[in-house]
């Protein structure tokens, strides 16, 4: 990702009676050098590669969340042992509230070792029934060994049960914006309601990423020992791509072989989901194509900087005659590469400004274009608060927009 002003902008300017109204005005760009234009005739980027026998994918950035390519987005699936990345987002999120520590003993309950250890078809991790792991041992093996007892033990710590910690999962999810998902186990292991599409794993990869980068370290791990048994990560990019260091892969007879991958290339970082594959080394093929595609094809520009001055505006009444205006949070945009010259922004600041204005007050929406389509927008806040004037330049001001409204 890479730090660039925004080289062409389209703003309608108002003219005030007087000329007194302050016009909305283009954004300021930074101080960087734009890339050179791209040359006339632009060749069209070329579809993604699509897996051919996948019930549905999708590549994201990072950095924006925008979806670059996929198909069948938001079809309900099941996503598998893809599910233990909410589990380990929830873990994540209640040792941050402090309600559970990474130094607490676990303990591998019968039920847990039942339900997800050796005796069953799923992947375990081996820890002993009816004894005790550090919590971070036992996350390691769930994440990195996909242990299905891991993951119901560190439910039933975390909430006493499944189902318990299931309505976490399902309260994170919502918070998180997966709007087509619904958690019932902490495992992945079929259960009837149990889904997720594509988009809603990518989001929660990007959200375990931004959130809990400590606990999505675990993720790259490659192999991982408990007690005589040394199992490795199944996600075979870790051994192909250096730039790859996670996340989660899963396989059920009903969901077949799924995988949500990430990689981080110089400042840019994609994000990859492929579900209902045929084989372990197809969903890998599927979703490297996927990630070299979005690499080769798009590149991510961070325009401005949170409480970077994008623009001055006039205010009336005001102790102050003007106020500056930013974005709360970092505004980034993902094009085509090439093609950042291109872009077009303009803004909505509606034309009278009145104090008081606090500090942070959404005043308008500065949007992104590209060839005419939208690309992004982001809120425009006051960067500083502006008091209401004195009485005088109250009443003059009353009068001058009594006068520009005739």
């Amino acid at each position: 990702m890479t730090s660039r002003p925004v080289a062409v902008l389209s703003v309608a300017v108002l003219t005030a009676a007087f000329g007194l109204a302050f016009a909305q005005t283009p954004a300021p760009a930074p101080a960087a050098t734009a890339p050179a234009a791209v040359a006339t005739g632009e060749l069209p980027i070329p579809s993604a590669p699509a897996p051919a026998v996948s019930k549905a994918w999708v590549v994201m950035d990072y950095a924006t969340g925008q979806v670059l390519a996929g198909q069948n987005i938001d079809t309900q699936l099941e996503p598998a042992s893809i599910t233990k990345v909410m589990t380990s987002y929830v873990i994540a999120a209640e040792i941050a509230k402090g309600k559970v520590k990474a130094s607490d003993q676990v303990m591998m309950t019968e039920h847990a070792w039942k339900t997800g250890g050796a005796g069953t078809d799923g992947s375990y991790s081996g820890f002993e029934v009816n004894k005790s792991a550090p919590l971070e041992q036992m996350e390691t093996g769930m994440v990195v060994q996909s242990g299905n007892d891991a993951a119901i033990a560190l439910a039933e710590h975390v909430a006493g049960s499944e189902e318990a910690f299931a309505q976490l999962m399902n309260s994170y999810a919502a918070k998180i914006g997966m709007k087509n998902s619904h958690f019932v186990d902490p495992t992945g292991l079929s259960a009837q309601g149990h889904l997720s599409t594509a988009h809603d794993l990518a989001l929660l990869g990007r959200a375990l990423i931004h959130d809990y980068p400590q606990a999505y370290a675990l993720n790259k791990i490659r192999e991982f020992t408990v007690g005589p048994i040394t199992q490795p990560n199944r996600n075979l990019l870790l051994w192909r791509d250096s730039s790859v260091d996670g996340i989660k892969t899963g396989h059920t007879s009903n969901a077949g072989y799924c995988l949500m991958a990430s990689a981080q290339r110089g400042d840019q970082r994609l994000i990859a989901v492929v579900l209902g594959d045929t084989s372990e080394k197809q969903r890998a093929d599927d979703v490297q194509a996927l990630l070299n595609w979005g690499f080769r094809f798009y590149e991510t520009h961070k325009l401005y900087d949170a409480n970077a001055q994008v623009s001055v505006q006039k205010v009336w009444k005001g102790a102050s005659p003007q106020v500056r205006l930013g974005v709360a949070e970092p505004l980034l945009v993902t094009v085509p590469r090439g093609r950042f010259e291109a872009l077009k922004s303009s803004m909505e600041v509606p034309q009278n400004l009145i104090a008081p204005i606090a500090k942070g007050q959404r005043v308008g929406t500065i949007k992104l274009s590209l060839d005419g389509k939208p690309i992004a927008e982001a809120p425009l806040v006051a960067i500083d608060a502006v008091d209401q004037g004195g009485f005088f330049r109250r009443l003059w001001d009353s009068l001058m927009l009594w006068w520009k409204s005739r």
